[in-house]
């Protein structure tokens, strides 16, 4: 494997009952790019993504993070190497303050329990890299209230705050806009593009205006299998990838500048 490719699937399948959802899929995601999972709805993303963080076992083929055949590790191993699936993993509590959900997160990364016993002068030693996580995602301001009374599209970048604590190689982001207003939708395709600078971003995304702006390499899957890959240029060239759209799905497809 190519020390520049830090996922690859090799024919990676995942079968239902005689149903076929992912169908011999070979993903090569580069290190330290975009790379986003697109298609129209039951093309196989969501359970692409439970494949890849282990919460499904591949019916057949290969996963490789980094060199190691990850195929037939658990979850808990497969986090601990890096490979972090925001907006389920992360820890946010909604009646902990913005600081406290952060807190929570950077104390995973110690490899024991939760300090919940300790004091809070202890725990107060991990406030430094919290607020700087927190700088990173423009939630600083916010530290100190209640994680319930953030916008939608702030929880959102909380959410993203702590993968971030969880140290991530490769941040796996499912439908990171999903109902977002567009003043939302703009801030998340900012941090998403400002977190990427050192770090791979693996993306789950329907909004195109998004995939397109932010997207180095784009998958299109269709009834589980990869329709067409490349740059967003080509891929919303690509007549097959046209046709799986249809209707309005495909008009976005065109008009995401």
């Amino acid at each position: 494997m190519s020390g520049d490719i830090i996922l690859e699937t090799r024919e990676l399948t995942r079968e239902f009952k005689g149903f076929v959802a992912v169908n011999k899929v070979n993903l090569r995601v580069q290190r330290g790019s975009i790379h986003a999972l697109i298609g129209p709805n039951g093309a196989g993303k969501t359970t692409c993504f439970n494949l890849l963080t282990k919460f499904l076992a591949p019916t057949s083929g290969q996963i490789l993070f980094d060199g190691h055949d990850i195929t037939p590790e658990p979850p808990a191993h497969v986090a601990r190497r890096g490979v972090i699936r925001s907006f389920q993993i992360s820890a946010v509590f909604p009646h902990l303050s913005v600081l406290e959900n952060v807190r929570v997160a950077l104390q995973r990364t110690r490899g024991a329990s939760f300090d919940f016993w300790r004091s809070e002068r202890t725990l107060d030693a991990l406030n430094d890299r919290a607020i700087e996580l927190l700088a990173a995602v423009d939630l600083d301001k916010y530290a100190a209230i209640p994680a319930v009374e953030l916008s939608y599209g702030r929880k959102r970048a909380l959410e993203i705050a702590t993968t971030l604590a969880m140290d991530p190689k490769l941040m796996l982001l499912d439908e990171p806009t999903q109902g977002m207003g567009l003043e939302d939708v703009d801030r998340i395709r900012q941090l998403i593009k400002k977190v990427s600078a050192d770090r791979t971003i693996l993306m789950v995304e329907h909004n195109m205006s998004v995939v397109a702006s932010i997207a180095d390499t784009i998958t299109v899957l269709q009834r589980g299998a990869t329709l067409a890959e490349g740059p967003y240029e080509q891929v919303s060239k690509n007549l097959a990838v046209i046709e799986a759209y249809m209707g309005s799905a495909n008009t976005e497809l065109q008009g995401a500048h």
